[in-house]
């Protein structure tokens, strides 16, 4: 257990910090996911491990710990870069739309075929093994689609969102259905969400009004612990949690919106904004960490072996291609032909391994294999990846014809035709007319 010291963790747990920050350089190089590099990173550490470490420490908890502060960080983080103007009303309706009858037409086609092929499944185990299959990872899709159009990205954005948010929304409610007595059905879901709704709300004025007249420096910290403390209780008062955090994201980031006319009065601008922008900065950084050490400690705990068994391979091919399928029906009924590369953009991640983790006992199937879950995600990262890499080489051909010599020819057109718009204006005409007039007068003097 020597090399499980504690200066051997910090070296270790340094070095993996530092490889995640070089992965993020070769994804926006060469589109590859840096989460899949770190899934990788992770199975090379459990071949490293096995072989100096005979017994294997359990990871489970920290797991779980990791995954519960990532999600709540890449919902804060995505939630504090949505802008809500009117213009982008039907933007955002059309990606919750899309995000709503994805998540549920993908649970439901992959329920019925989890249901089919693994032994002694039931439908209600099956919908609760397929739903967080179901759900886009904006862990994954938000740092990968920054070099997409602006409507493009900010459609990721918020369908990735909106998918991991009612995701999970949905996947305890099918918990609920579990147990008769604690089961409120559609209506208690409603009341329950209204309840969060307002307690979000009011939590997210009341930690504004208090911390923009905090004068100690160090308050980021306790903002976020206060949010994660609201989240935790939210969970055991059985409430949709995660809607704390998207409403707080969003008023902050929004506060001219629900702080307008007189109530404009209880704000004190700048140390509102200077919030905004320190939360925005350790969200970031926050979220980096909580990624990287996430998805290495997925990639430790992976059972290789399952990968290699035929019925894994039959089922996890069988979902992505319903994935795609259903995808491909509701892109094309909401944009037309215009659906690459949003088609292939659907990568499977943290909520999808946080969820599987929190089955009930009493749901789970011992027949499952947790190859699936494994096959999935890594199948649809590296379609995620394929095509990205394509749309990259795309864009760069394109770059390449916009600067050929004919359409620099045309640029340097264009700015002659700009400087001579700028001589041409009626101020330096004013100024020409008076500089000929006194240009007569002194030779009239002469």
């Amino acid at each position: 257990m020597e090399i499980l010291s504690s200066y051997n963790l910090i070296i270790g747990a340094s070095i993996i910090v530092i490889l995640s920050f070089w992965f993020n350089g070769v994804s926006k190089k060469t589109n590859i996911p840096s989460v899949l590099m770190l899934i990788v990173l992770g199975i090379i550490l459990q071949y490293v491990l096995d072989y100096f470490v005979p017994e294997m420490p359990e990871f489970d908890g920290a797991l779980e710990i990791l995954g519960i502060v990532g999600l709540i960080m890449i919902v804060l983080e995505a939630a504090l870069e949505l802008e809500l103007k009117k213009e982008k009303i039907i933007p955002i309706l059309k990606a919750m739309a899309i995000a709503l009858v994805g998540l549920v037409g993908s649970a439901w086609v992959a329920a019925l075929i989890i249901y089919q092929f693994i032994p002694e499944m039931t439908m209600q185990s099956a919908w609760l093994y397929a739903t967080p299959l179901s759900i886009l990872s904006s862990a994954i899709i938000i740092p990968s689609v920054s070099g997409l159009s602006e409507t493009k990205k900010e459609f990721h954005i918020y369908e990735s969102t909106f998918s991991d948010i009612m995701g999970i929304m949905m996947f305890y409610f099918l918990i609920g259905g579990l147990n008769p007595a604690e089961d409120t059905g559609a209506s208690g879901f409603a009341i329950n969400l209204l309840i969060t709704v307002v307690i979000a709300l009011a939590a997210s004025y009341a930690i504004i009004l208090i911390f923009q007249r905090i004068k100690s420096p160090a308050k980021l910290f306790l903002l976020i612990a206060v949010l994660l403390l609201l989240y935790a209780i939210g969970k055991k008062f059985h409430l949709s949690s995660l809607i704390i955090i998207l409403i707080f994201g969003l008023v902050i980031a929004n506060v001219k919106l629900f702080f307008p006319g007189k109530f404009a009065a209880f704000l004190e601008n700048e140390k509102v904004n200077q919030i905004y922008h320190e939360l925005h900065i350790i969200t970031l950084e926050t979220a980096f960490i909580v990624r990287t050490f996430f998805f290495v400690i997925f990639g430790i705990t992976i059972v290789i072996s399952s990968l290699y068994s035929l019925s894994v391979a039959l089922v996890s091919i069988l979902i992505i291609i319903s994935i795609y399928a259903i995808r491909f029906v509701i892109l094309r009924t909401f944009f037309g032909s215009d659906i690459m590369p949003q088609l292939f953009i659907a990568p499977r991640g943290l909520i999808t391994v946080l969820l599987f983790y929190a089955i009930p006992k009493e749901a789970q199937v011992a027949t499952f294999e947790s190859g699936i879950l494994l096959f999935v995600i890594i199948g649809t990262s590296l379609i995620m990846t394929w095509v990205m890499i394509k749309e990259g080489k795309k864009m760069g051909t394109l770059l390449d014809e916009d600067l050929s010599d004919d359409n620099i020819m045309e640029i340097e057109t264009e700015e002659t035709k700009t400087i001579d718009l700028k001589i041409t204006n009626p101020v330096e005409k004013e100024k020409g007319i008076l500089g000929e007039l006194d240009s007569d007068s002194e030779l009239s003097n002469e």
